[in-house]
């Protein structure tokens, strides 16, 4: 399974409203530790059925900073969100996101 893009508010709310388990990958396209990151993302999309969605920080950033207010969870790029019927019930950063911390997450 791939991830979309959210461009919009709207795009974002119909995504997290969604029932059941997702992942949000916040990404910086300039940023090395991001792409590392992003290449740990999609691996692990490449073996799992989640439904995920990504948020490019710059080009959409009144989309990356409604995530921060929304869930009051202090914006970092890269990041990664678990999404369970519209609550966060993981979320990690930076070199801490790997395939392997994904699949706990969604395990757990």
């Amino acid at each position: 399974m791939s991830a979309g893009q959210l461009h919009s508010l709207e795009e974002l709310d119909q995504f997290v409203s969604q029932a059941g388990k997702r992942l949000l990958f916040k990404h910086s396209t300039i940023c090395p530790i991001s792409t590392t990151a992003h290449e740990e993302f999609l691996s692990f999309l490449q073996e799992q059925d989640v439904p995920a969605a990504v948020i490019l920080v710059r080009e959409d950033r009144p989309v990356s900073n409604e995530v921060a207010e929304r869930y009051s969870i202090k914006h970092e790029s890269p990041q990664i969100f678990l999404l369970e019927d519209g609550q966060v019930k993981w979320h990690t950063s930076h070199w801490k996101i790997t395939k392997a911390a994904i699949a706990e997450a969604i395990q757990g």
